[in-house]
């Protein structure tokens, strides 16, 4: 039985470090514009209950099946949808390339996101893991496939911001 993570270097694993730091900077830098382009062309995002997800369930709050999928998002946000503004930190930890794939890599990582209004205390905005599908897109990497497995019971309704 070989180790997770097993046959991954050390910078192959910086790599996917730095595409989560990324993935974070770009979210919480209020860049959401440039979201899509961590992900590759029939990229899937999926925000899921951890319940649902444990019981294999697809009911998923965000479903997007492709880039393009993703940039109407970016445009609904950024065009449509009015909210109080925010500003989101995400903080990623726990980080786990899982195993070698032909094309990249499978990696989950946990998240907490913390949200902050104007005049009022910071508070916890979602918490869980990322399950997720890397593979390299030229001499990057993007994201084939992430999950945001969310574990609070209660979602909030402004959930307009990717996890």
């Amino acid at each position: 039985m070989s180790a997770v993570g097993a046959g991954v270097s050390p910078t192959e694993r910086l790599a996917v470090e730095d595409l989560y730091a990324r993935y974070a900077e770009v979210l919480d830098e209020g860049e959401i514009e440039r979201w899509p382009e961590l992900f590759i062309e029939d990229a899937e995002y999926l925000i899921v209950a951890r319940e649902n997800h444990q019981r294999g369930l697809p009911l998923a709050l965000v479903r997007c099946e492709s880039r393009a999928a993703l940039v109407d998002r970016v445009q609904a946000i950024t065009r449509l949808s009015f909210y109080a503004p925010r500003v989101l930190r995400h903080v990623v930890s726990g980080l786990r390339v899982r195993r070698r794939t032909d094309r990249g890599f499978d990696a989950q990582a946990n998240y907490a996101v913390f949200q902050t209004l104007a005049d009022e205390e910071t508070t916890v905005f979602s918490v869980g893991r990322y399950l997720d599908v890397i593979v390299a897109e030229g001499d990057t990497l993007a994201f084939a496939r992430k999950v945001c497995v969310y574990d609070n019971p209660l979602v909030t309704n402004s959930l307009v911001y990717p996890l």
